[in-house]
């Protein structure tokens, strides 16, 4: 099984775009857990509730793929030569930024779980589609949400890992998305 993560600021398609990715791939999306756990508990957090969010995401990351025909044991074994896909709407690194930029730090359950989970691919949104209010966005201001952006693409280009910049409509979001991966599985 290949694991894909849609990471990136708020409010720049990443719900969408997994939905979207595996409709046409036939295939399994996680959601975002923190927007459940928000819609759940109320707005307000503390940094120890980003703990208890990043073990959820990852609770229900894992029980998702362990339904997935084909699927390893290890996050981090050697992936099968015809894989499935599994699309991934935030993984450690969005909780990663959002502690460090929020409370400017990190706990070290998150950084450890981000050394040993394994992903093939990262798809970065960018910031470009307009903002969209809800209740649970909080940097509606463009300044703010390049800098976070910035974060994430730092991230990519100083990690070890495969990555596409997603920008543009839902539509080009989409496209560029598809014939990455089309383009990195086949």
């Amino acid at each position: 099984m290949r694991r894909i993560v849609v990471i990136g600021p708020e409010s720049t398609g990443k719900s969408t775009l997994c939905a979207r990715l595996a409709e046409h791939y036939k295939t399994a999306w996680v959601p975002e857990y923190a927007r459940h756990f928000l819609e759940v508990n109320g707005t307000a957090y503390t940094y120890d509730t980003l703990l208890e969010i990043a073990k959820g995401q990852v609770r229900e990351e894992d029980a998702i793929a362990k339904k997935m025909p084909g699927v390893q044991t290890q996050l981090s074994a050697p992936v099968s030569k015809t894989p499935g896909l599994l699309f991934v709407d935030t993984d450690l690194y969005v909780i990663k930024v959002w502690s460090e930029f929020v409370f400017g730090k990190c706990h070290s359950w998150i950084l450890n779980q981000i050394a040993v989970r394994k992903y093939d691919l990262y798809l970065l949104c960018n910031v470009d589609l307009p903002w969209i209010k809800d209740a649970l966005r909080e940097y509606p201001d463009p300044a703010t949400r390049k800098k976070l952006y910035f974060f994430y693409k730092d991230i990519m280009v100083n990690q070890s890992l495969s990555w596409i910049d997603i920008r543009g409509s839902y539509d080009q979001r989409f496209t560029i998305a598809k014939d990455g991966i089309n383009h990195y599985f086949n």
